[in-house]
């Protein structure tokens, strides 16, 4: 029997992806001084763009090559605050392109684009594009809903040949929740999940810096820095959040893995963490010129808005409808004079329906209250039993009780899940809903048990080779209580021990 299984990798979340010290060869990168702008390192391509062998330009003056008036007064206005970076365009030997300068507190980078900035089009078409992608995201009334919208009108702007949007569950796995492609080369992944793995936590922390991530040939050479150490911090640059940063060689043979030569990543953000990604995918070298990066930039920004804004009224409502049914069962409670009476009494109005459980007990002051389908009664005894030595007083939760109560997997078909409210654990009086197993048949993108090969000598490791569909059934597994049933409960819980400890006074 297959229990729910967290595929997030340790191994891969430790791998140092913001010091790799090495850049793409779309652009190029250079390191100034705050107080002087002379330069300090640069990409060893900076020759193709300043007409000088990359040794000789440690030292040297930047506006020997350039105008350096903006960047001064960009430097002044931002110096107390050394983590912003900003667009702008330099101006090398007549030729204008897109810069973005990272401002730290005693150096700057400043990632160059090789394709010169192009003014082809108007502020105004830029808009007129644009406002009818936003109108439609507008009219969207679910996430999903955003989702399919956003991927088509990226599909459309940027001419990828796939685009789909996956978003990550508590576990960090990530699901495609819509899809739109045209080449025949690229798998059908609608449906899939991918394993948290396949995104690790260093890298998921990178989207939080990041709006995008750009891979335009999965065959680059890549671009060494110089020199090594950067020698203000006497360390590998961090290059965080660098668009040109080098890309992890486990993750280049993931995309030849999966037929892809270029790629992009746009981020979505719901409430300062990462709700979802959407992937773009060709299957040639592809390169995204500075203005269309911009635009997806931006409709990162909108798209994770109109996503938060759905979240947070589904969540109103659900809030909404919680603290009601709360209100109702106390008034309940106060009008029977007894607090079981109260809480279970209403066929229409109890806790059964409020935490939208499939069963629930209650045991105080002797009393033994039951509603719904639960385990039997020797079960439930030592359920109690076992739960004086678990809960503290506080309130307990899980999704997959037979993992942490062993003699719960033979109910596991009513009693996958679990929210218990203490009224007095030492007494061993609780109120515990039950949540049923919900069996899942999740159809992975590759076996996730095979996301990480390592070769023999126990140092090189590669991605899965295949992402055919492999499915798995998980069984145990309840639907999980979620952070407003937890905090209904624990306000639940409060009402509880004011009214039990009054009763207690006046008895």
């Amino acid at each position: 029997m297959v229990k729910k299984t967290n595929y997030d990798s340790e191994f891969c979340g430790s791998l140092p992806l913001n010091h790799i010290n090495v850049i793409q060869q779309y652009g190029y990168l250079l390191v100034v001084d705050n107080q002087t702008l002379q330069i300090l390192q640069v990409s060893e391509n900076i020759g193709q763009l300043l007409g000088r062998d990359f040794t000789e330009l440690i030292g040297v003056l930047l506006n020997e090559f350039t105008d350096t008036t903006l960047l001064n007064e960009l430097l002044k206005r931002f110096e107390s605050r050394s983590k912003d970076k900003i667009p702008l365009t330099l101006n090398i030997f007549d030729k204008t392109y897109p810069t973005t300068a990272h401002f730290k507190e005693k150096f700057t980078i400043l990632e160059i684009e090789k394709a010169e900035f192009s003014s082809e089009r108007s502020f105004t078409q830029v808009y007129e594009d644009l406002k009818y992608t936003i109108a439609s995201l507008e009219l969207c009334e679910t996430a999903e809903e955003v989702s399919t919208a956003i991927v088509k009108e990226l599909k459309r702007l940027t001419g990828f040949d796939g685009v789909m949007m996956y978003r990550f569950d508590s576990d960090w796995n990530g699901t495609v929740i819509a899809q739109d492609k045209t080449a025949p080369e690229l798998e059908d992944y609608m449906g899939h999940t991918f394993p948290a793995s396949d995104v690790p936590k260093q890298a998921r922390d990178l989207y939080l810096k990041n709006p995008y991530r750009q891979i335009p040939d999965r065959d680059y050479q890549a671009v060494k820095l110089y020199p090594v150490i950067n020698p203000v911090t006497n360390t590998f640059i961090d290059l965080s959040d660098c668009n040109l940063r080098g890309v992890a060689s486990v993750h280049l043979e993931y995309l030849k893995n999966m037929n892809v030569s270029s790629s992009m990543s746009i981020r979505i953000i719901h409430d300062g963490a990462l709700w979802g990604l959407i992937a773009c995918h060709h299957v040639k070298p592809y390169y995204l010129n500075f203005e269309l990066c911009s635009i997806c930039e931006l409709l990162s920004s909108i798209s994770s808005n109109r996503i938060s804004a759905i979240i947070h009224k589904t969540n109103f409502d659900q809030e909404t409808e919680l603290q009601h049914q709360q209100t109702e069962l106390i008034a309940q409670v106060y009008a029977s004079n007894n607090l079981l009476t109260g809480l279970f009494s209403d066929a229409n109005n109890n806790l059964l329906k409020m935490f939208n459980a499939g069963g629930v007990i209650a045991t105080y002051r002797g009393g033994y209250e039951i509603l719904g389908r639960v385990p039997d009664r020797d079960m439930l005894d030592n359920m109690i039993l076992w739960l004086q030595h678990k809960t503290s007083g506080n309130i307990f939760v899980t999704e997959q009780l037979t993992d942490a109560f062993e003699e719960a997997e033979p109910y596991a078909s009513v009693a996958s899940g679990a929210l218990v409210i203490p009224i007095d654990a030492e007494k061993g009086e609780f109120i515990i809903c039950f949540r049923p197993e919900v069996v899942q048949t999740i159809s992975w993108g590759g076996d996730p048990n095979n996301a990480i090969r390592f070769e023999p000598d126990g140092k090189k490791y590669h991605p899965r080779a295949s992402f055919k569909i492999w499915q798995q059934t998980v069984h145990n597994t309840a639907v999980a209580w979620s952070k407003l049933e937890i905090a209904a409960a624990d306000r639940l819980k409060s009402f509880i021990y004011e009214y039990t400890s009054k009763e207690t006074q006046e008895f």
